[in-house]
Formats: structure tokens, sequence, C-alpha cells
């Protein structure tokens, strides 16, 4: 369960009693506040019998505790495992690193497809048996290939979508059908060295660290909230090739860690910042 409301007193009270009144276990708690905003911020996990109906626990949970508090709310269970679309272009380091990932069953997520604006990437889906759409995009055809993108997204009935290096601006009208449900991975830590060649624009600044920043996304390019993000040490004994591959393992790391934040419910917006629950 995931909770926001304004901070009260007795919130964490009612809610544990309320679980403890459907002979439910506890196994997992933690709160946060917000006390320049007076905000509240929850997470809970807990062990039901299996007698128990899970929409019997949100109506009473809604009746009970929700109404009295003013609560945004969300129960979820673990039977589901939630579907990740990916979106690529001809970059596929995240993209293979993903697929192994999941395959193994590290990151608990089904990829019902694989959509990508170039057909490059076509047989690492074969590879893994996931069905793979090719949609051209160029200035013209962008709002026509959004629609068939938007189309084959409902149709896969997909809960979220993974930029895995997709070098395409995401329109509004995708991004406002999957608010704060699209992530993508950045070759920097955010903000720097904008432009089509990072690792060679920090490589002339002499930097001593370089990174890479996964956040959702909105409208404002590059500016979303932040879910995860690393660095890692350089110096001038490495070439352009070598922040480039450094880079790269951020980027399968740092990308791969806020998918499985996001697939866990461990994340929670709240204006452009995130809460990011242990």
């Amino acid at each position: 369960m995931l909770i926001h409301c304004r901070d009260q007193k007795g919130i964490i009270a009612q809610v544990t009693a309320f679980f403890l009144s459907a002979d439910g276990n506890i196994v997992y708690i933690d709160q946060y506040v917000d006390r320049e905003n007076n905000e509240f911020f929850m997470r809970l996990e807990c062990e039901l019998p299996e007698t128990v109906l899970i929409d019997t626990v949100r109506r009473d949970f809604e009746d009970k505790v929700a109404t009295k508090f003013n609560m945004l709310w969300k129960l979820y269970t673990r039977s589901r495992n939630l579907k990740m679309a990916l979106f690529v272009s001809k970059y596929e380091h995240c993209l293979y690193d993903l697929l192994s990932r999941c395959s193994v069953g590290e990151l608990k997520v089904d990829i019902p497809l694989i959509i990508s604006n170039h057909d490059d990437l076509r047989i690492a889906a074969e590879r893994f048996g996931i069905p793979f759409y090719h949609i051209p995009v160029t200035a013209a055809t962008k709002p026509e290939a959004e629609e068939q993108q938007l189309r084959l997204l409902e149709e896969h009935s997909v809960d979220f979508i993974v930029l895995a290096r997709y070098m395409q601006i995401v329109s509004p009208k995708v991004i406002g059908r999957y608010p704060n449900k699209i992530i993508n991975i950045h070759h920097s830590f955010l903000p720097a060295f904008p432009g089509a060649k990072p690792y060679h624009s920090a490589f002339s600044r002499g930097v001593k660290i370089i990174g890479a920043t996964s956040h959702y996304v909105t409208e404002e390019l590059d500016e979303g909230p932040i879910i995860e993000q690393d660095t890692i040490r350089v110096s001038h004994v490495h070439s352009i090739d070598d922040f480039i591959m450094k880079g790269k393992d951020l980027e399968r790391i740092v990308l791969s860690r806020a998918i499985k934040l996001h697939a866990e419910r461990k994340t929670m917006v709240y204006g452009n910042k995130t809460i990011i629950f242990s």
C-alpha cells in the first residue's frame, strides 16, 4: 500500500490497526513527512489470509480510514507482474541488459513488446521471444507513429514504458496517457553536458566523474522527477572510448535500479521530486 495525505496525528496507528483487524501481518512499514509542506507519505507491506477478499479490503479501508484522513492511496498485490514496454532505437546495451535481467527473474516484470523507430534491434527481440514492432518516426509522421504506439500499448495492457535509449522526444499526448509511468535513462549526472556527444564534451572539460540519471518523463525535456543516479570516477588517463564504456555500464545499472524500484512500488512522485522507499 502507498499512502499520501496531509500530515495528521494518528495516521500510522489507524492504518496498522485496520490491517490488524483484517487479521493481517505487517511485514514492512516506512513513512516520511515533508515538514515544510506538511505532507505525509507511507509504504506498507502486509500479509493477509487467503480467505480475505482484496476488493473487500479496499472498500473497507476507504470507508474506515482513507476518507477520514482524505488520503490518496493505492493497494497492490504481488500476484501479477507489471507489464513493461521497451522503446529503443539503435543503442543495444540497455536493451540486452534488461532482457537478460528479466529472463533470470532479477526484474519482476513482463515484457509484452518492444517498439523501435529502427529495425536494427529486432534480432534482440527474436532471441528472447518478444514481439518487436518497427515504427519509423519522422517529423511528418510522428503523430501517426505515436497513435500506432498507443494502440499497441493499449492492446498489450502495458502498465509502464521504459525508454532504453530511445532517441526520440516523447510527445505530451503519450506522456499524458502514462503520467509518471515513462522511465528514461540519461547519459549524464543531470543536469550536465547536453547535446549529441556528451562524453566528448565531458572529456574536453577534464571531468573527474561521469554519471547516469534515470527519471520519469515529463513535458519538460530531461527535467522529470529523478528516480536513481550514480557516478564513477575517471581521470586524465582515460580515453573517450573509456568514458563511453564506463558510461554505458552506469546506464545499465542505474536504469535497472530505477525499474526495480518502480516495479516494486517503492517510488512516489510529489511535485517534481520522488520519495524513494527502501
